[in-house]
């Protein structure tokens, strides 16, 4: 019964102690797999380490050599210091430098480009101006073309009119021409009553 109950008391233990040893196994796993995955992917860290280029190691890196009289190596320090300060300086100046010629680069480069937006646009604007001004001239041209030949429509059917009141100008003078002549004709009284019996007697049926 004791002994039941032992391994009853245990048992939650033994679970415990299996959970962490997969879960540490598991850990260990993933963690070399990772590792091994990483091995083998290309890290940019190391492209870039390999393709960047270092510059020269400074003279003072292993250039000290302490001498026996502490004077003469404080000496020594000394114008080390003021050497390192110089190169110090040197650098700085050229690191200033460099950033204002980067700065008067940017500077030039941004002109250059606000140069050509401005050209680009007045080009634009001048083919603009241009294409108006020949949207004119042929608008112009059309208007004009227009009037003429309103013009020389409204010149014919004046010209018919005219001709047609001259031609009924015409007819009514021949008319009245014709009359004049009809009513100027004497007719006697004995060939006046031989014209009415003709009409009488020659009827020609309508």
């Amino acid at each position: 019964m004791a002994s039941s109950r032992s391994l009853h008391r245990a048992t939650p233990q033994i679970t415990r102690t299996l959970r962490l040893f997969s879960s540490s196994s598991s850990s260990s796993f993933s963690s070399t797999s990772s590792s091994s995955a990483a091995a083998k992917r290309p890290s940019h860290r190391n492209n870039h380490s390999e393709n960047h280029v270092y510059l020269e190691a400074n003279p003072f890196l292993g250039s000290w050599k302490a001498p026996k009289d502490p004077k003469e190596a404080e000496r020594l320090l000394a114008r080390f210091r003021r050497d390192y300060a110089k190169q110090v300086k040197e650098v700085r100046k050229e690191y200033i430098k460099e950033v204002e010629l980067m700065r008067l680069e940017k500077l030039r480069k941004d002109e250059a480009r606000k140069e050509a937006l401005r050209i680009q646009n007045e080009e634009r604007k001048k083919q603009k101006a241009e294409a108006a001004i020949v949207r004119a001239h042929e608008r112009q041209r059309l208007q004009e073309e227009l009037r003429q030949t309103l013009l020389k429509e409204r010149a014919e059917k004046l010209e018919n009119w005219r001709m047609k009141e001259k031609r009924r100008e015409e007819n009514k003078k021949e008319k009245n021409e014709l009359l004049r002549r009809q009513s100027s004709i004497w007719i006697d009284q004995p060939d006046l009553e031989k014209r009415i019996l003709e009409a009488i007697v020659d009827t020609t049926p309508l």
